[in-house]
């Protein structure tokens, strides 16, 4: 039994959500976002909460129940307040820079990595050891996030790379004579 989709979720105040069928919409200060629930699960719109429930005791619509309420959460609270990943350069000459709305590295290469930015996400560069990924979707955010990591993740002898904000890296002892 699902202890996280036994719990409804609460509509929070300024968004405004709305079921359609399988469709879940939320408008909110920051945009709209919609989330289309599997079949194997119900969802149901009453007194300012989303109720979801599975539709059988199928073992497939009880592993889809949690996933689908946290999905429901996740834009109810996009649309409200928007979500927010941060990255660290650390590194000698390991930069970055908005470059127009694409992000550029400076990460050891012979070139510059360029990276362009999806739409619905906000990079900014406070420091040039220091992104800041934000949007209204918590996947897509995540999913940029890893992408620039991707390009140099940390590396276990000196640390060096692109690492999220509070992350630790595992370090390595080096050659001994």
């Amino acid at each position: 039994m699902s202890r996280i989709g036994k719990k409804p979720v609460q509509v929070p105040a300024g968004v405004t959500a709305t079921v359609n069928g399988q469709t879940v919409t939320a408008k909110g200060p920051k945009g709209e976002l919609k989330f289309v629930v599997n079949d194997e699960v119900l969802v149901n719109f009453e007194n300012g909460e989303i109720a979801v429930q599975p539709r059988d005791d199928s073992k497939d619509a009880r592993s889809k129940w949690g996933m689908s309420r946290t999905q429901i959460v996740n834009i109810l609270t996009g649309v409200k307040d928007g979500f927010e990943k941060k990255l660290e350069i650390s590194g000698v000459g390991y930069r970055a820079a908005m470059q127009g709305k694409n992000l550029q590295l400076a990460l050891g290469f012979s070139h510059d990595v360029v990276y362009q930015t999806p739409e619905g996400i906000t990079i900014s560069v406070p420091k040039p050891t220091e992104i800041v990924v934000s949007g209204l979707d918590k996947q897509v955010v995540g999913q940029v996030a890893a992408e620039i990591r991707k390009y140099r993740g940390p590396e276990p002898y000196k640390g060096k790379g692109v690492k999220y904000a509070g992350e630790t890296i595992v370090r390595k002892e080096g050659k001994k004579k």
